[in-house]
């Protein structure tokens, strides 16, 4: 069915907790969580010890496109990189920003869903890379991803995978509250093995290991955002709207509590005393697709 210039273009039906993908303050939200988290891990290959090795890069639900636009402006021996997300109002913006930041000879995007296929050759790529994917994963689907990832990467290549935990250390109550609402919700819809904030991240390695990848490491960073850290702004900012968005999905699984919106505007304010205290915990896993 094709389109008028003027009706807007319809999004694929997706397990992400935020169906309205095109929602602008999701769009604002997640760049600039990206912005964020690949400043504060370091950059966006931090642990691996030959970035250059990796000549063909898929990056899978891309998202806005920041870490594979980073990537490849970090890395110009990276020849092929290429975005996927089942968003085509995310490829849209992704495109542009890879046009804007002018590496778009060497960075493409494509709409489509992993939870399908990964519509690539075998053995295609050196490394695959795949962020929060608790995002939209449930954990049923992680066994057929798995193997999706390691059929379109060479024998000898790297799938990378980082996810977060989902409630962060704070000494805001607000906060810890309604990152505990956050987790209840993502728990009951699937998307977490334990109803604990690291019901994805203590499960990564076990994952990589029980289907098939080899050599499996990982590396644990605890990301300061904090009063006076450099990416206060952004996690404030990450923070303000996420917890507008996943309104819908806490009420879909979960319950919204009356008191809501007070938890919210104090979550706010105590964000933004001088003492405020916000620490994130993400794990990188990281394994080598065996040769068959």
């Amino acid at each position: 069915m094709s389109t008028t210039p003027n009706e807007p273009r319809r999004e694929h039906p997706s397990t992400y907790f935020v169906q309205d993908r095109s929602n602008i303050d999701e769009m604002t939200r997640l760049t600039i969580q990206d912005q964020m988290f690949t400043a504060s891990m370091g950059g966006v290959l931090p642990e691996q010890p030959n970035p250059t090795s990796f000549q063909r890069v898929l990056d899978v639900a891309c998202g806005t496109g920041g870490w594979l636009i980073r990537a490849a402006k970090t890395y110009p021996s990276m020849s092929l990189l290429v975005g996927v997300d089942v968003s085509s109002r995310m490829i849209e913006y992704a495109r542009t920003q890879a046009e804007d930041q002018q590496v778009s000879d060497r960075v493409q995007f494509q709409t489509m869903d992993a939870l399908r296929m990964l519509e690539f050759p075998r053995e295609y790529f050196d490394l695959v890379n795949l962020r929060l994917g608790m995002s939209f994963l449930r954990t049923w689907d992680w066994p057929k991803l798995l193997e999706e990832f390691q059929r379109v990467t060479r024998p000898g290549g790297v799938i990378r995978i980082t996810e977060a935990e989902i409630v962060p250390q704070s000494n805001s109550a607000a906060v810890t509250r309604l990152y505990g609402l956050v987790l209840d919700a993502f728990y009951k819809a699937g998307h977490f093995f334990t109803p604990n904030s690291d019901g994805v991240t203590s499960e990564l390695a076990r994952l990589m290991n029980q289907y098939g990848l080899q050599d499996v490491q990982t590396r644990t960073y605890h990301l300061d955002y904090g009063a006076g850290s450099n990416e206060w702004q952004h996690s404030y900012e990450d923070m303000k709207h996420l917890l507008r968005v996943i309104l819908p999905f806490i009420r879909k699984w979960s319950r919204v509590p009356d008191d809501y919106e007070k938890l919210y505007q104090q979550m706010l304010s105590e964000a933004q005393q001088p003492d405020f205290v916000l620490t994130w915990t993400h794990l990188t896993a990281w394994g080598v697709r065996p040769p068959q």
